[in-house]
């Protein structure tokens, strides 16, 4: 898990500072490529699921990305991949392309097999991402979403698909306010995540105290910050 998950953190990590690569000739060169799709390239699969929420009280539905040669005999790691303010569940893979860049991981045979899911992290009844998406209703919508998730889609998931159900496989990471909702949820749950990414996260809406009552506690529990 360890070497599946600093991977994709870290390629995340690169996706989302685009700006990174046109500073630095050397950094383009080592990442020249990296999210081109590649007819050599074996694919994986992105479905659409619904599943139902108990917390929102509606239908909701989130993106599953399983790996190139996918075997549902077998069992794998989970990344939960978590979108900014004004996406949906659509918003990685329209604009990052998760998909291809662990296509071209997989083939480099640089990462271990995983499934990522992709949910709406905007957790009410319309959830789309339209008007005004700073509105206090929406905004409070992704702190809502803690419970959808540990309560609705998780449990979704486990029972779907051929996961491995304990925090040393489960990691979070985000971009933006799906990168708040990895840090306030990922250390909020260290029984549930053991790896927990942020990247250029919105401003943290519970205090370090509160959040991590016991450092030295969080830190032996948490395999990647």
């Amino acid at each position: 898990m360890k070497r599946s998950c600093i991977s994709f953190l870290v390629l995340t990590a690169l996706l989302v500072t685009p700006s990174i690569k046109a500073q630095s000739t050397a950094l383009a060169d080592l990442v020249q490529g990296f999210d081109e799709p590649k007819t050599t390239v074996a694919s994986g699969s992105i479905d659409t699921i619904t599943y139902a929420s108990t917390t929102v009280g509606t239908n909701r539905r989130a993106l599953v990305y399983t790996p190139p040669g996918y075997d549902q005999t077998k069992r794998y790691p989970v990344l939960y991949l978590l979108h900014g303010i004004g996406g949906d569940e659509k918003e990685w893979f329209n604009q990052g392309r998760p998909h291809v860049i662990l296509d071209n991981l997989y083939a480099q045979n640089k990462l271990t097999p995983m499934i990522v899911v992709l949910p709406n992290g905007r957790a009410m009844k319309d959830d789309r991402a339209v008007g005004n998406i700073y509105d206090r209703e929406r905004v409070q919508a992704f702190a809502t979403f803690e419970q959808d998730l540990l309560k609705d889609l998780i449990p979704y998931i486990e029972k779907h698909y051929p996961v491995i159900a304990d925090r040393e496989h489960r990691a979070i990471a985000g971009l933006s306010m799906g990168g708040g909702q990895s840090l306030n949820f990922g250390l909020g749950n260290l029984d549930v995540f053991a790896w927990v990414g942020g990247f250029s996260s919105a401003p943290n809406t519970k205090q370090p105290a509160d959040l991590l009552p016991q450092p030295e506690t969080a830190a032996g529990k948490i395999k990647l910050l």
